[in-house]
């Protein structure tokens, strides 16, 4: 799905949020989706029978990026991926809500994900429309991102 999630915003003309090289060719990225599946809480959606979408769930952001943990507990979506053949059912939205309601369960009130906040800010609306407002901007290297939180009392 991350190979072909790369393809599909090539496509679009986005070389910028993930660049051009496949996810499985970045060098250290398929290790990176195992420790994901291995140390964090992974959550894969299905639709009839397939994997629809994946998503990862921490404790705080990537030690990699210019993010403070929070001065509260919190969770930290670290990937939220779904397939581009599905595009419009809905499947991150769901993702997102079973990623609160995992935050809920844990005693935790605060659910958190960063983002690339170029191409004019579509991926910053789409987390905000799913409930999440955005917090801090930040920049990796020239990479520009945004946090957003999303409380789940």
């Amino acid at each position: 799905m991350l190979d072909a999630a790369v393809a599909w915003m090539n496509a679009r003309g986005n070389t910028e949020q993930w660049g051009t090289t496949p996810y499985s060719r970045i060098p250290g990225g398929t290790e990176r989706i195992q420790r994901y599946t291995t140390e964090n809480a992974s959550y894969i959606a299905e639709l009839d029978g397939t994997t629809a979408g994946a998503l990862v769930l921490d404790t705080g952001p990537s030690p990699q990026m210019p993010i403070a943990p929070a001065e509260v507990p919190e969770r930290y979506v670290r990937l939220l991926v779904t397939d581009r053949e599905r595009a419009g059912l809905g499947i991150g939205s769901v993702l997102l809500d079973h990623a609160a309601e995992e935050t809920r369960r844990a005693g935790v009130d605060l659910l958190r994900v960063d983002c690339w906040a170029g191409g004019g800010g579509e991926l910053v609306a789409y987390y905000e429309r799913n409930g999440f407002t955005a917090t801090e901007s930040f920049l990796s290297g020239a990479w520009p991102g945004q946090v957003l939180a999303r409380r789940v009392h």
